[in-house]
């Protein structure tokens, strides 16, 4: 009985890095993501960078792949609207923080390239504020419940390193809507 146990742990562990090659998109992994980020609402829009870190674990099972992951990311974002006078006060939208937990699917082409869908719960600061040129009110700090879906292309670049390409829109309570078209890098274990 030993014997057999112990002959099946051998096996087991020479067959692991074996099935690790064979699906190059399965385990944990952590990246960091960067780029375009358009916050719009209240007839506003503003453009600006956000830049986040990235985790999850995905499992590929033949060309298919499905995973959960999470998100932290941040951006100096502010749309505004309005002149700055007591009778056309600027209001103003400044995005904070965004938190993000979803799943993905996706499909393996050729060999170290997957295409995947995203869909998930989002949640982001927001602070409204009012000026009308001799005082800034704070009108709201809120924390906005949302969707977000998306979509991206993510390239094996070895066993361990990745890089991808996403576009994501999310869409908040009280008519905030954010597009985001961003890069990361990243490496899974």
């Amino acid at each position: 009985m030993r014997k057999l146990v112990l002959a099946s742990l051998v096996a087991i562990a020479f067959a692991t890095p074996a099935m690790a090659q064979d699906a190059p998109f399965t385990g944990p992994r952590v990246e960091g993501v960067v780029g375009w980020d358009r916050v719009q609402g209240g007839g506003s829009k503003s453009d600006d960078v956000m830049y986040g870190i990235n985790a999850g674990y995905d499992a590929q099972m033949g060309g298919a792949v499905i995973g959960a992951e999470v998100e932290y990311s941040d951006s100096s974002n502010r749309a505004c609207t309005g002149a700055r006078t007591v009778a056309d006060p600027r209001l103003c939208l400044k995005a904070g923080r965004d938190l993000y937990a979803g799943a993905r699917v996706g499909t393996v082409v050729g060999s170290s390239t997957l295409l995947y869908a995203k869909a998930g719960y989002t949640n982001a600061d927001a602070k409204f504020t009012s000026d009308n040129g001799t005082t800034e009110t704070t009108l709201a700090k809120n924390h906005l419940d949302g969707i977000r879906v998306g979509a991206g292309v993510e390239q094996s670049l070895g066993n361990r390193v990745y890089l991808k390409g996403e576009y994501r829109y999310s869409n908040y309570e009280q008519g905030v809507e954010r597009h985001q078209a961003l890069a990361g890098v990243g490496i899974r274990f």
